[in-house]
């Protein structure tokens, strides 16, 4: 079964579409570690240092997700163009 060119270029921008809902679940992540941070930090201000440390490691963990979706999107979108 053949597939016409304009099929593949819908499913890789339905595709690019999908992958951005990453981004969603990477920010709610990032939000919610900060809302516990400043949670833990108002319960123990000794412990700030160690707290946000900790707190910015488990960002940029998230924040890779966000990004690997961002860079498959645009992969997927540079096929779109390269099809139309």
């Amino acid at each position: 079964m053949e597939h016409s060119l304009l099929t593949v270029a819908a499913f890789a921008a339905l595709g690019a579409g999908t992958a951005m809902i990453a981004g969603i679940g990477a920010g709610v992540g990032q939000g919610y570690a900060a809302g516990k941070a400043v949670e833990a930090v108002s319960r123990q201000p000794e412990a700030r240092g160690q707290i946000i440390q900790t707190m910015l490691l488990g960002q940029a963990v998230a924040e890779t997700t966000g990004i690997y979706a961002l860079v498959i999107a645009f992969i997927l979108i540079g096929i779109v163009n390269s099809v139309m």
